[in-house]
């Protein structure tokens, strides 16, 4: 499709175009909006006239009516790269990081030499846990415009600091305050560095930096108030948050809000605490629309289930290992049950490599149709190995996991016998692994679900369809997941499906990890006991707590919400009574 003006008409409009321009230039945004409503209603597909009206509609917060103009713009003229960059950065802006990189990578394909679409791409695969792939587009501006933007070497060390790279971003941090020593989210990015690498007065020293030049700042607020929490001094924490809440219209924000919470609760205080988680979800709910996506997952889930049987199963092939490979060790469960702990412990021995979040196993369910040739979705795609000449599909599935597992950098200079893959809730896709990775262990760690949904309550993540803006919506998701994990074992009973009990490893931490390095044929390493001077950096919201000696405070927190949990327990009792978990 393509811009149907007549080639005469759109010069007429160029001059009632640009006073449109001029006006909304002077700040008169109505009269230009009007004046170009009455250009399109006599030529209804002008890209510039589109262009302007979705710029205008964006910054008046009309973010619906900006995106279907941009749209439109994309299917008048699909090489028209301004609209594809401002609609990917519009996706970004609300979350949508999927869409975003859709639109990242045709603004790519338009003009690979476009700074712009790199720098765009990089934000997007940062922010959506895949920082290594991130840098190389981050790397591929700064060769492409041979500057040393402060901007750009600040985001390239968030990027980095994502990865647990932590010097080399430290030494851009530095450059970039160098070159711009006032730029806020240079400052305040450095201080979460610093912050998160436990260099705690470090970080204060660039907090004492930027809140000179940014007094009463909400997000320095914020982080001088997780800082004051890392060293033990609560109170003052949660002062410092109640003084910004009576200083500004509106309080505090979803995220200070469940910072507060988590102070509270260490302070004991735990009605106040309960009351700071509620009304940080409500309005993390009101800010971002997020809802949990409950018949989309009622709708997966039965496909999954009808799909993955033992006579299907029985026809389908098995990728054999590569031996000579390092091979995946699979740390299963759901947000705040103890994986971070588990691959901490695990990954300070010298032969497993820490992959952390590995987007990985969702990425093969993605391409799996087009990899075999299919017409159909995941996980009936499956059905192709059926056929003769699919019968080796799943090798291809099992090579390509593996190559980008090395082009993700997991595996360092190193050739260790095994590396972690921790993304959460890849217990929804033991089908998949199973077929794949039929001999790789699968460590599922669960933990009391009341104790999860207590943490689930009082932390930000988006895993699982956002099912933790809500408890009620958390324990609903908890529930369909040990559903789905029951189906798996009773269909595929050869899977090699380890449950490892979080309050297990808190008690009998050298019986549990012993016994699982003797599972994978490695001798014991007394490093593996005080994971908490692994230097790594875990890319989660546990990274403070395994940052710590072995502690149980967090075993049995449930019991101080006990009348506030009730709507969960109704949910999740079955799973519980399972599991071999009381409420007593």
């Amino acid at each position: 499709m393509a811009d149907r003006t007549p080639a005469t008409a759109r010069q007429r409009l160029l001059p009632l175009i640009a006073e449109a321009q001029a006006a909304q230039a002077r700040g008169e945004g109505a009269g230009a909006e009007a004046l170009l409503l009455d250009i399109l209603d006599l030529a209804p597909d002008s890209v510039p006239a589109l262009a302007l009206l979705a710029e205008i509609r964006e910054r008046a917060g009309r973010r619906d009516a900006a995106e279907a103009l941009l749209r439109r713009i994309g299917q008048l003229d699909p090489n028209n790269l301004p609209a594809r960059l401002a609609l990917a950065m519009a996706l970004f802006c609300q979350g949508r990081l999927a869409e975003a990189e859709a639109q990242a990578r045709d603004a790519i394909r338009i003009a690979p030499l476009s700074p712009q679409s790199h720098n765009l791409m990089a934000m997007i695969l940062t922010e959506a846990g895949r920082p290594q792939t991130g840098e190389y587009h981050y790397r591929r501006v700064l060769t492409l415009t041979q500057e040393r933007d402060p901007i750009l070497l600040a985001n390239l060390a968030w990027n980095l600091k994502s990865q647990g790279r932590m010097e080399e971003a430290r030494q851009l941090y530095r450059e970039s305050l160098t070159l711009a020593p006032t730029v806020r989210q240079t400052l305040l990015g450095f201080a979460r560095l610093e912050e998160a690498d436990r260099r705690f007065t470090a970080a204060g020293a660039v907090l004492d930096m930027a809140e000179t030049a940014y007094p009463a700042d909400p997000q320095l607020t914020l982080t001088r108030a997780t800082l004051l929490g890392r060293t033990g001094d609560n109170e003052a924490a949660v002062a410092l948050l109640d003084r910004m809440a009576g200083n500004r219209a509106g309080g505090l924000g979803p995220g200070e809000l469940l910072e507060k919470g988590r102070l509270l609760d260490r302070l004991g205080q735990y009605a106040d605490a309960w009351a700071a988680f509620t009304e940080g979800k409500a309005r993390a709910r009101a800010l971002s629309g997020q809802t949990y996506a409950a018949e989309t997952v009622a709708r997966e889930i039965g496909r999954l289930k009808t799909f993955f049987t033992a006579s299907r199963l029985a026809l389908l092939p098995r990728a054999p290992p590569r031996p000579e490979e390092p091979q995946p060790l699979f740390i299963l469960g759901f947000p705040r049950s103890g994986t971070t702990l588990l691959e901490q412990s695990l990954s300070a021995h010298p032969q497993i490599a820490a992959g952390d979040e590995l987007p990985l196993i969702q990425e093969l369910a993605q391409i799996l149709p087009r990899l075999l040739g299919s017409p159909l979705g995941y996980p009936e795609a499956l059905s192709e190995l059926w056929m003769g000449d699919q019968r080796e599909g799943l090798d291809l599935l099992r090579d390509v996991y593996l190559r980008r597992v090395r082009q993700l950098g997991v595996l360092g200079p190193r050739h260790p016998r095994f590396f972690t893959d921790k993304m959460p809730l890849n217990e929804t896709q033991l089908g998949l692994i199973g077929l794949v990775f039929p001999a790789s262990r699968l460590l599922h760690v669960v933990r009391h679900p009341l104790d999860v949904m207590v943490s689930a309550f009082s932390n930000h993540f988006t895993h699982g369809f956002c099912c933790a803006s809500a408890l009620e919506t958390a324990a609903l998701h908890y529930a369909r997941i040990m559903d789905l994990v029951a189906h798996y074992r009773a269909e595929m009973p050869d899977l090699a499906y380890r449950m490892v009990r979080y309050e297990a490893m808190i008690r009998q931490q050298r019986a549990v990890i012993g016994d699982l390095l003797e599972d994978l044929g490695l001798d014991f390493d007394p490093a593996c006991l005080t994971f908490h001077e692994n230097r790594r950096y875990a890319r989660t919201a546990s990274y403070a707590q395994v940052a710590e000696p072995l502690y149980d405070r967090s075993v049995g927190r449930w019991r101080h919400y006990r009348a506030e949990l009730a709507p969960a327990l109704a949910i999740l009792a079955p799973v519980m009574e399972r599991l071999g978990y009381d409420t007593v």
